[in-house]
């Protein structure tokens, strides 16, 4: 079996390759392709991939190339894990939407839709060239907005199956409270990547006892602190929400946070900077503790997972992942692009039946698609006014001056990625 990593100098990637490494039973890996046109960063992210691998005894081999026809010729699958601008133009995001008052997140608002205007088109570049070169390969999006640009994707035609971290996270979490197996915690998952929320916490299966009440009473106060949100919202509300639902349910407050500290991105960029030294050194041969504090827990494992359910032997698996909502969410179109548990197998990613939502949470989800809706138009067609009318139908900006002068703002600062502008 042959996988690509198209991002593959990515300060990230040596947690992928250490799931790799202890996970070569659940998926055997002849040859593992490193993809990035950045040459000094691929050297040393190569050089210690090959040195985990050879201290686990992995058999596989690991290459790496700035080709990314060669890199991802005969591969079975890829993952895109890449970040157009790099943590420059993350850092722009996070900035400028501030100066208007909104949140400055990469994902998140107007941030996130600068990135997507910069990431569909490259992306969608890409997974062409992965189809001349392979039309069988499944392509596995992790780069972020991962709603948006996998709907790009599947609108497109490619096999593609998007793949978010905050899932299952939040099962290690929950098993280790619950002191049990991972493997035995089934999450009751729904929304939109990045806007999702646990309705339920099962033990056992999708069928399974939903414990989430015993979550919630005897650890809410330890849960609430993980998501910077107040115990009493998560007893009124009675689910889990996202980390990332703190945007929505306490913007003003973060964005004050965001007036006084330095950026997300800048911490970022010191960090890889503090990486990339450590992973020059030829003694290196495990993935540094310092590695946790870049984000990304779990990716390598839900990677393997998903890999493997995708190109396996014909059985499934069942795994919280972005792909076409076909049905699941009545309020939503068919080709809305969903975050839920799903089985997985060699034909793709078939969603499992979800609760009747609280209108609560339906409403958001069908706001933000909407906004998602737009979004990808601006980033197919591009032009001011798309931006706008993206803008303007965020839920976290909503208000005809702010989406206007942010609009300036998002194609000032990104003008050399947008061809149009």
């Amino acid at each position: 079996m042959k996988l690509a990593v198209v991002g593959g100098g990515s300060t990230y990637t040596p947690e992928l390759i250490d799931g790799f490494a202890r996970l070569r039973d659940t998926l055997p890996i002849a040859e593992l392709v490193l993809v990035d046109p950045a040459a000094d960063r691929l050297r040393l992210v190569g050089g210690l991939a090959r040195r985990i691998f050879a201290k686990q005894g992995h058999p596989g081999r690991i290459t790496t190339t700035s080709d990314l026809d060669a890199g991802v010729a005969d591969a079975d699958a890829v993952l895109l894990q890449l970040r157009v601008g790099g943590q420059a133009a993350r850092d722009q995001d996070e900035t400028w939407p501030l100066e208007c008052g909104c949140i400055g997140q990469e994902t998140t608002g107007a941030g996130g839709l600068a990135k997507a205007l910069r990431t569909v088109p490259v992306v969608l570049d890409i997974a062409e060239r992965v189809r001349r070169a392979n039309p069988d390969a499944w392509i596995i999006d992790f780069t972020n907005p991962v709603g948006i640009v996998t709907r790009a994707l599947l609108r497109a035609g490619h096999k593609a199956v998007g793949l978010c971290n905050v899932a299952i996270g939040f099962q290690r979490k929950f098993a280790k409270l619950l002191e049990v197996a991972p493997a035995d915690v089934h999450l009751d998952h729904v929304g939109l990547n990045h806007l999702s929320w646990e309705l339920g916490v099962r033990l056992g299966g999708p069928g399974g006892e939903d414990v989430l009440p015993k979550l919630l009473a005897e650890h809410g106060e330890a849960i609430a602190g993980d998501l910077r949100l107040p115990r009493a919202v998560l007893d009124r509300l009675g689910v889990v929400p996202s980390y990332y639902l703190r945007y929505f349910y306490a913007h003003d407050e973060v964005v004050r946070e965001l007036g006084t500290k330095p950026s997300r991105a800048a911490e970022v960029a010191k960090m890889e900077a503090e990486l990339l030294s450590l992973y020059g050194d030829p003694a290196l041969d495990e993935k540094p503790a310092l590695l946790a504090r870049r984000g990304g827990a779990f990716y390598s494992e839900a990677a393997v997972d998903l890999a493997a359910a995708l190109l396996g032997d014909g059985g499934s698996a069942v795994q919280v992942v972005n792909t076409y909502n076909n049905g699941t969410l009545p309020f939503l179109a068919d080709d809305a692009v969903i975050e839920v548990q799903a089985r997985v197998d060699r034909t793709g990613a078939t969603p499992l039946a979800v609760p009747e939502l609280d209108p609560l949470y339906a409403g958001l989800i069908a706001n933000v698609t909407a906004y998602e809706d737009l979004a990808l138009d601006a980033a197919l067609r591009g032009g001011r006014d798309r931006v706008f009318r993206a803008l303007l139908a965020h839920p976290l900006i909503g208000q005809f001056e702010y989406a206007e002068a942010l609009t300036d703002r998002l194609v000032a600062h990104n003008r050399e990625h947008l061809a149009w502008a």
